[in-house]
């Protein structure tokens, strides 16, 4: 009986794909090139972003989505209306099936890996077809018996040709022709976005009978300006309600800087002992060992959820069933959250007032949090191959030949004790790394940053793994360390 995985090799010939490069193009490519490569993929995206879809007939913004919109990098009415929501769903899909050991696949073979390449992109097609189909049959875009046969089909090719550019500008990125993976860069470009855009919005609005400036930088100076008193003028800058203040601006800067300070801390340990008394060989092994993988693949599954939830509610509110999987009402703002139900108490409190008003609410998120992101990044470890056992099978297939790995080790005893050391480094730095994150971005809620507190730690993560890739490509790592980048180098 052939593996479920060699299904897909009837397709793999005529799915879109972008030409890999070899080892030697890659190490020959320039800054420059791969500068130009990203950048473009950039643009294509934020003009994507901004492009309405045509055929709309209603702009009902009371849609749940939007809390999740600035970290999966969608833009509501756009053609980036399901931003890269196909992709982290179909990855989460395939890493979670190999995983469990549904799909057989040995990533060490050039073969299998082109399969599963090829599997999880047909998945995230077929998910982007499906999810396009969902959004205009929930009513997103106006009434399907309004929009009509045609109507319909227009708008489900929309979005299916704008998910497709977003699969091959993520495959040409993650390829290596650019720095980072197409979900990183869009993710953070969308982050900074929104935090930029309050800050530093022109938009005015009706607050007390006077016009206020959205951007709460420039409505800190306008207010200092206009309003008399000064001390008044100070409080609407820092506290006011609706809109960014100053407060939710200095939370946002101080959670990004504790999150950058946190990122550095690691700990190396020994993979294997150095020969006859030489350097041991030894891995890094980071507090924040799996990134940002446990805060993405969970923002995805809570998007999901929150996307299912709402459009179940709006066509059946009266099921009890339903109403356990999420109830949803309008806020102050007249957007649609979570009220009731699941989706209420995976989501976050509002502020600390929130807090003190339901706690039983902000203690069954902070625990769902904690678990979530602690249990994702145990599972990642397999899923990623970047368990103890799987860095250290790096570790001896680089060795040139693995006896010359294994005679570093003076008895099997000595061997089980260095990869259990390493087996509770890793595994406890995931779940710990995990926990933080959690930490970090209830606190970034609770405090009121701009955005959220998911989506800032997902920028500096992203940033300071872009910041890894511009060292080294450039040689600004190694002349910070006063060594020659021209210059290999034995650690």
């Amino acid at each position: 009986m052939g593996r479920i995985i060699e299904l897909v090799k009837p397709v793999v010939g005529i799915l879109p794909q972008v030409e890999s490069l070899t080892e030697t193009e890659k190490k020959s490519m320039s800054l420059i090139t791969r500068l130009t490569w990203t950048l473009g993929a950039l643009a294509v995206y934020l003009i994507a972003s901004q492009i309405p879809l045509f055929g709309i007939l209603t702009n009902n913004s009371q849609e749940a989505f939007y809390l999740m919109r600035t970290i999966l990098a969608s833009n509501k009415n756009t053609l980036m209306e399901l931003g890269i929501s196909p992709i982290i769903t179909s990855g989460m899909i395939m890493q979670l099936l190999t995983g469990a050991n549904i799909l057989a696949v040995d990533m060490s073979k050039p073969s299998d890996r082109a399969l599963y390449n090829a599997a999880t992109k047909l998945l995230g097609i077929l998910i982007t077809i499906g999810s396009a189909v969902a959004y205009v049959l929930a009513g997103n875009y106006g009434a399907p018996s309004q929009l009509g046969l045609s109507g319909c089909l227009v708008l489900v090719l929309q979005l299916f040709v704008a998910g497709i550019i977003v699969l091959m500008l993520d495959e040409l990125l993650s390829k290596g022709y650019g720095l980072g993976g197409g979900i990183n860069v869009f993710i953070v470009t969308n982050i900074c976005e929104g935090i930029l855009w309050e800050c530093f919005s022109p938009m005015t609005y009706s607050v007390n009978g006077s016009n206020q400036f959205e951007g709460a930088v420039i409505a800190f100076f306008h207010l200092l300006i206009t309003d008399a008193s000064k001390t008044r003028a100070l409080r609407q800058a820092f506290f006011r309600d609706n809109l960014p203040n100053l407060s939710k601006v200095f939370a946002t800067f101080f959670v990004f800087l504790v999150a950058s300070y946190i990122q550095g801390y690691h700990k190396k340990v020994t993979v294997a002992p150095g020969p006859r008394g030489g350097k041991a060989t030894q891995h890094q092994v980071k507090l924040f060992y799996t990134s940002n993988m446990p805060i993405i693949l969970l923002s995805a599954l809570i998007g999901n959820l929150y996307f299912f939830s709402q459009v179940l509610f709006t066509r059946y509110a009266a099921n009890p069933f339903i109403k356990l999987l999420g109830v949803w009402a309008e806020d102050a703002n007249g957007r649609l959250r979570p009220s009731w139900g699941l989706a209420y108490l995976i989501s976050p409190p509002t502020g600390l007032v929130d807090v003190v008003q339901r706690p039983f609410h902000a203690i069954f998120y902070i625990l769902f949090m904690w678990t979530a992101c602690a249990a994702f990044a145990r599972v990642w470890l397999g899923i990623s191959h970047s368990s103890a056992e799987d860095i250290i099978k790096m570790y001896r297939n680089s060795a040139g030949r693995p006896e010359d790995f294994d005679n570093l080790f003076s008895s099997e005893e000595e061997y089980k004790r260095i990869r259990r050391n390493l087996r509770n480094n890793i595994e406890t730095a995931a779940a710990l790394g995990g926990i933080c994150i959690a930490s970090l971005s209830i606190g970034a809620d609770l405090l009121g940053a701009i955005g959220s507190g998911t989506g800032i730690l997902l920028a500096v993560t992203i940033i300071y793994d872009l910041y890894e890739k511009l060292g080294k490509a450039s040689g600004i790592s190694e002349l910070l360390q006063g060594r020659d980048p021209n210059v290999d180098y034995v650690e």
